[in-house]
């Protein structure tokens, strides 16, 4: 890669850390980022996976404090969300190339729809956001499977789509989901990113990259995350996603 490529990598990962920390789907900053730069989709998303790993691990941190007192419900949504990994990054691996470019524009699609959606989602877990147990629903536990397929086999939005299982099947306060949220998908990512790194090629240049931009942005986005304008990070993903899906069709 160029210095500018290089940089440029760089800068997506801090981008992608903060987002995914704040609301979910920096992979719609990193992704099409490398798909830009000549890599291929499959190869893309794998080195994306693995490089965002780091970035959940420092924002976990910075939500150490919501994180207090949710341990049996973490364990539980854990198992969950890392069984859906598994499934998830096997299908990509699995699935012919040519399936992983038909099937994520509309992914993509669907992840900016639930971003340009998000103030209604956010009404709908308006109601929710009390403080409350630690007890387990069905609903919960499958909703968190299944997203976590989803983010095995993608992951574009899958914050969005975690916290939205959440919100809507745990009564809690929305600060203690959203922590919570990064840590179900933050595992979703590191047992995809475990598989891939076992079965599949990994440009270990640009994951690295996006290692060290993530781990800045995790922090920034514990830190100021509330701070920032969700209109203009709407704004952006949805430019940057709009991009992607022109390169893919």
């Amino acid at each position: 890669m160029t210095p500018w490529q290089i940089a440029a990598v760089f800068a997506a990962g801090i981008a992608a850390g903060t987002i995914n920390t704040v609301v979910g789907s920096g992979t719609l900053i990193t992704f099409p980022t490398l798909l830009a730069f000549g890599f291929a989709p499959v190869t893309a998303n794998v080195s994306n996976t693995v490089g965002l790993v780091p970035g959940s691990v420092s924002g976990a941190v910075g939500y150490r404090r919501e994180l207090a007192g949710q341990r049996e419900r973490l364990l539980t949504l854990g198992l969950a969300a890392s069984a859906g990994g598994i499934t998830g990054s096997i299908l990509l691996l699995v699935l012919p190339a040519s399936a992983f470019k038909t099937i994520v524009p509309f992914f993509i699609g669907l992840a900016l729809v639930l971003i340009l959606a998000q103030k209604q989602i956010g009404r709908l877990l308006g109601d929710r956001r009390r403080a409350g147990s630690q007890g387990m629903s069905p609903g919960a536990l499958a909703g968190t499977f299944f997203t976590g397929i989803y983010g095995g086999y993608f992951g574009a939005a899958q914050g969005i789509l975690m916290l939205s299982v959440l919100g809507l099947t745990i009564d809690d306060r929305l600060q203690r989901l959203n922590a919570a949220k990064v840590v179900t998908t933050g595992l979703t990512n590191l047992i995809a990113a475990v598989v891939f790194v076992l079965a599949a090629h990994v440009a270990w240049g640009a994951a690295g990259l996006i290692a060290a931009g993530s781990i800045i942005g995790g922090m920034l986005g514990a830190r100021f995350g509330r701070k920032l304008s969700p209109t203009m990070l709407r704004a952006l993903i949805v430019v940057v996603g709009v991009v992607a899906i022109v390169r893919l069709v």
